[in-house]
């Protein structure tokens, strides 16, 4: 006797489905076209729809907005959080983990987008850009001040201000994102993304410990 459940139909699993498709889509075309030049008429095409199978969904296209960042970034965040709270151990351990955390986002040819996007669209759409701010660039800031508050206390890094450290960690991965969507198709080899991280982390790790540290490591 089969004991398994039996299958949604076609119809029921193909609308459970949909949420996923739109956002799947509506992440490609915002990617490839921006805030402003996004419209749902293509993310609906994209996804297979009509423009009104959106609308069921999304009150309109900042909701949507809103709603790939829920799903595609905000759990990488809360990975990083939930590590945190269960982690006491070593801080550069935990500090060389963020960094990697944030680099499956910033790395991700469509995920990479994003930050792009919110910053060069930031002065039209302002609720967008402080919906980021806060749901991302606050979240994202608060783990590494928590990281860099334990190491300071246990002596591992060298005191300094959180907030800058952290713009001097993550500015040059939003820059090879960057470059990598504008002039990387004209100069493909002059940067390899995954090896200029590396050699960031590395140069930034050596400079956040005490100078004791930095000079007996080197």
């Amino acid at each position: 006797m089969n004991t398994d459940a039996p299958s949604l139909p076609a119809r029921r699993r193909r609308k459970a489905e949909r949420p996923a498709e739109l956002l799947a889509a509506a992440l490609e075309v915002f990617a490839e076209r921006g805030y402003s030049a996004a419209r749902l008429d293509d993310i609906a095409r994209r996804a297979g729809v009509s423009k009104g199978t959106v609308f069921l969904y999304y009150a309109n296209k900042q909701a949507l907005f809103r709603a790939v960042i829920e799903t595609a970034v905000l759990p990488h965040l809360a990975a990083g959080e939930a590590l945190l709270a269960q982690d006491e151990g070593d801080p550069e351990a935990l500090m060389r983990a963020l960094f990697a955390g944030y680099w499956r986002v910033l790395g991700d040819p469509q995920l990479s987008g994003i930050p792009k996007l919110v910053m060069a669209e930031a002065g039209n759409f302002p609720e967008v850009a402080a919906y980021y701010h806060e749901q991302v660039v606050m979240r994202g800031r608060a783990l590494f001040a928590e990281i860099h508050r334990r190491g300071v206390a246990r002596g591992v890094f060298r005191e300094g201000d959180p907030a800058l450290l952290c713009q001097l960690a993550l500015s040059p991965l939003l820059f090879v994102c960057v470059w990598r969507s504008s002039l990387g198709g004209c100069d493909a080899g002059a940067i390899e993304p995954d090896r200029f991280v590396e050699a960031h982390v590395d140069m930034f790790m050596r400079g956040l410990m005490p100078a004791a540290s930095a000079r007996s490591s080197s």
